[in-house]
């Protein structure tokens, strides 16, 4: 990959980098596509660099409005303890009753964390834009660890009633990867590596 040039004065949507492919074969066209956590941009050669700079604002611009437009509406802490209420309800029999449940943007090397002496939970903030069936996921990880400490056989049981887990843990292994984050744990060891007090 060391055709890629780092484009030093825009970032992605995400913050990522922003990365220049100058392409012999390309007459006109531009595309942007995501790669290991970066933006790669794909320009003709024959472009100048003020065309580069002007193509790679927009597109990156495009990108950003696109995801926007098809991110999932920011659900409130209210909704969360909504949410929480009604997979307590079904999967866990309304055992797993927490005091609160809330956003967190301190949460940035965990998907969720609860505090089972005050019954609270928090969310990653890294969350919000990712699918339903995802953040309910994390949402039911957290909730069950109201009711069992660690990861073992009951855990697991009271887990798998939520019939998503597995596929949610299969997309967040998946997030991980792309940020180059540890990838294979459970709901609360990714993206990274500390803040669990449950």
């Amino acid at each position: 990959m060391n055709d890629l040039v780092q484009h030093e004065h825009v970032t992605g949507p995400r913050g990522e980098r922003v990365l220049v492919r100058r392409s012999q074969r390309r007459r006109r066209t531009v595309s942007i596509t995501r790669r290991d956590g970066d933006l790669v941009i794909a320009i003709p050669a024959s472009f100048s660099r003020r065309q580069e700079r002007d193509w790679v604002r927009k597109m990156v611009d495009q990108l950003s409005r696109k995801e926007a437009r098809s991110a999932p509406a920011r659900r409130s802490d209210a909704s969360l303890a909504a949410m929480a209420e009604e997979l307590s309800e079904a999967y866990l029999d309304g055992r797993a009753r927490p005091r609160s449940v809330t956003w967190s943007t301190r949460q940035n090397q965990r998907w969720g964390s609860c505090t089972p002496a005050d019954a609270t939970i928090r969310l990653s903030h890294n969350l919000e834009g990712m699918p339903d069936f995802v953040v309910r996921s994390v949402l039911m990880h957290e909730l069950v660890h109201l009711l069992v400490p660690g990861h073992g056989p009951e855990f697991r049981a009271l887990m798998n009633r939520y019939p998503q887990a597995e596929k949610a843990q299969g997309f967040l292994d998946g997030v991980s990867w792309a940020q180059n984050l540890p990838v294979g744990g459970d709901v609360d060891e990714a993206p990274g590596r500390a803040d669990q007090t449950a």
